[in-house]
């Protein structure tokens, strides 16, 4: 997988930037680098911790194969800051499918954004996969 275009490495000590106050090698660091994630909400907060450091290849591994994009087009999108990271829930929903409700907060351009996701995940082959969301309203 592509490196983020950041200080951190697999091994950093530096806090996590998925807000889970644990440092980045004992939290996201490992999964980025190929571990699978125990749950859905390790996952999800994997895959929040690589929007905010930009590994695109990592995001795009951990969509599950039904409803994964071509492509992540960071390049023309503006530079967004993620700042903020609240798990609301976490469900397990079957044998092998979760839930995990969460509010995300960053900012483009200077200006807030809020995004309120209920996603679905899918564990196959003892991987964990994010499949969908419904998103609410964005808010500022």
């Amino acid at each position: 997988m592509k490196k983020a275009a950041s200080t951190l490495s697999p091994t950093s000590s530096l806090p996590c930037p998925c807000h889970s106050a644990r440092p980045y090698a004992e939290c996201c660091g490992p999964l980025h680098a190929g571990a699978a994630a125990a749950d859905a909400e390790r996952l999800m907060r994997s895959r929040y911790a690589a929007y905010s450091l930009r590994l695109a290849d990592y995001v795009l591994a951990t969509w599950h194969e039904s409803t994964r994009p071509a492509s992540l087009d960071w390049e023309n999108d503006p530079p967004q800051k993620w700042i903020g990271l609240d798990i609301r829930r976490h469900a397990q929903t079957g044998e092998a499918t979760a839930e995990v409700e969460f509010i995300a907060r960053c900012r483009v351009g200077g200006r807030a954004h809020r995004l309120h996701e209920t996603s679905r995940f899918v564990c196959e082959a003892g991987r964990w996969y994010y499949v969908d969301g419904d998103v609410d309203a964005p808010a500022a």
